[in-house]
């Protein structure tokens, strides 16, 4: 059995991964752990809520349980419980400091949920980690948001899964429920590289494209057990 796990389903990376892996015929299941549940139905599809500072508490046996109307989630209960699943968690948690209100604030959820999130799916016995970063990311940068980003990954590798991968995104593009004005500004400034196709490690990506290169990227084989996928690789693995 292969399980997905996904937490930042609600976002912009997020609803395009749940739409990749809904349409994966290899996936058997699709666990989405959120703090709300979206209003969307699927058959390999099951929603937990809660809040995600409590994750480590949560009775996700028990949340699964309710969400089935026969006990049609026994066999995968079972599976995660006795370890015979092969689990695959993707992260797109990420917000921005004015969306949080602060610099703590964004830390809560940028670093200490994603880090949460992946200590939870360990212990449920999850093999690959897929994490959405950003291009900047880098621990020691002077850059806040970049930092962050590069702290989380730095602390994402502690946790020695079997395959953490670290997806470095571009300028994002797609239908954002929030406006953004500098994110706004800058891809009508940087679009024309996608058109022309030019500086492919730096010009815009679309969402889908992140999405696909996820997916794809977690059901194929790795040479090593650290990977760091940027832009322009993501472009290329999203065709």
């Amino acid at each position: 059995m292969k399980i997905a796990i996904l937490s930042g389903t609600s976002g912009l990376v997020g609803m395009q991964l749940l739409h990749q892996l809904m349409k994966s015929a290899q996936y058997d299941f699709i666990l989405s752990v959120g703090r709300r549940k979206l209003a969307l139905k699927h058959n390999k599809l099951i929603q937990i809520d809660g809040d995600l500072f409590k994750l480590s508490s949560w009775d996700w046996e028990g949340k699964i349980r309710s969400e089935a109307l026969g006990g049609e989630y026994n066999n995968l209960l079972e599976a995660i419980k006795e370890k015979l699943a092969e689990i695959h968690a993707y992260s797109s948690l990420g917000t921005t400091i004015k969306v949080a209100g602060s610099k703590e604030k964004f830390y809560a959820i940028d670093h200490d949920l994603v880090i949460g999130f992946a200590a939870w799916v360990k212990k449920l016995g999850a093999s690959k980690f897929l994490y959405v970063s950003a291009m900047g990311a880098d621990a020691t940068s002077a850059i806040f948001y970049n930092k962050v980003k590069g702290e989380t990954e730095e602390d994402l590798k502690a946790f020695q899964f079997s395959y953490l991968g670290l997806f470095r995104p571009s300028l994002l593009l797609g239908n954002r429920h929030e406006f953004r004005f500098g994110e706004q500004v800058a891809s009508i400034v940087m679009k024309p590289l996608v058109w022309l196709k030019l500086a492919k490690n730096i010009r815009p990506i679309y969402d889908h494209q992140v999405a696909k290169a996820m997916v794809k990227t977690a059901l194929s084989s790795h040479s090593s057990s650290v990977e760091i996928l940027s832009s322009g690789q993501m472009q290329d693995l999203s065709k």
